[in-house]
């Protein structure tokens, strides 16, 4: 059976708020939840971005057995991998016994420029993520490590706070290049889609957990639902590489002018109340590849998304 989770959107929802629902998600029955890292949301509307690392302390105190994880930091500007692997080994830590997903990708400008440093193309972020990784790994071992790489440097540096397993480092990939070096150097899979490039990576030899992410917005009619994801979360209907690029909320508010409530009931977030066509999405990325599914309610009204979970989709993949 499929792992199904639930999407503790940092962009949309105050810490606390968080931390209730992840409570909420593990009394209703999901296996897992899974935080988003940001520094901005990506638009104002959304209202929120807090620090994802201690939201995730107080979802560790505040439940007993749901898995977690995070989807998906970038180590690689604005959080150097020596810091990023000390964060995730004392997430990991808080919880014990639970499986702790350590999503990784190359990050969007959104967040990454806030520090003033040089946005890179594509190809250089990868290469700066796979490096990354390997500075993880090293001061996941326990020992001593200095580490004098192209793009990173750790001097005389050792973690002492480690959990009794390594998170599984899942890489996110959205094209095929990608994908193909997260079969090399990752540990798992993560996407918001589902993509098909889960076939490109399990062809390259990738190994371990699968995550895909599906967007709704369970409400009382379909147009309601279609109203809410226009004005809350309008970047869905953004094309291509844009997100990656933008730098700011504001630019972003720019850009959805461009998408009309049109362009999200074309999309593919889930609209409405309808909840066969949850368990028909879900069943969807299950056949593409897919063993973690989560799903992502747009709004302020949570309650909706638990309510049909935990009387109707959850039953059906129990």
């Amino acid at each position: 059976m499929p792992q199904i989770g639930y999407t503790l959107s940092s962009e949309e929802h105050s810490p606390n708020d968080l931390v209730e629902h992840a409570v909420r998600a593990e009394a209703v029955g999901f296996d897992f939840v899974s935080a988003s890292d940001h520094f901005h949301p990506w638009v104002s509307a959304q209202g929120n971005a807090p620090f994802v690392w201690s939201t995730l302390g107080g979802v560790a105190a505040a439940t007993d057995d749901i898995d977690v994880g995070v989807g998906v930091s970038a180590p690689i500007i604005r959080i150097h991998p020596a810091i990023y692997a000390q964060a995730a080994a004392t997430a990991a830590a808080m919880f014990d016994g639970r499986t702790f997903f350590a999503g990784v990708g190359t990050g969007e400008n959104l967040n990454e420029h806030v520090l003033g440093d040089h946005w890179p193309e594509h190809e250089v972020r990868l290469e700066m993520l796979e490096e990354a990784v390997e500075v993880v790994r090293k001061l996941w071992s326990g020992q001593n490590v200095s580490h004098h790489g192209k793009h990173y440097t750790v001097e005389n540096a050792k973690l002492f706070t480690l959990p009794e397993e390594e998170p599984p480092i899942c890489v996110s990939a959205y094209g095929d290049k990608t994908a193909t070096a997260a079969a090399e150097f990752g540990d798992g899979f993560w996407s918001v889609g589902p993509q098909d490039t889960v076939e490109t990576w399990e062809d390259n030899g990738g190994e371990g957990p699968r995550l895909c992410q599906l967007s709704a917005c369970v409400a009382d009619s379909e147009e309601a639902a279609i109203s809410t994801v226009h004005e809350q979360w309008p970047n869905t209907g953004l094309p291509g590489e844009l997100s990656a690029q933008l730098p700011t909320p504001k630019h972003f508010e720019q850009a959805v002018q461009m998408v009309d409530e049109a362009d999200i009931a074309e999309g593919s977030t889930l609209t409405g109340p309808d909840a066969q066509q949850h368990i028909d999405s879900i069943q969807k990325a299950v056949d593409a590849g897919y063993d973690h599914v989560y799903v992502h309610q747009i709004g302020d009204d949570q309650k909706a998304l638990f309510d049909l979970y935990e009387e109707e989709v959850l039953p059906s993949f129990s």
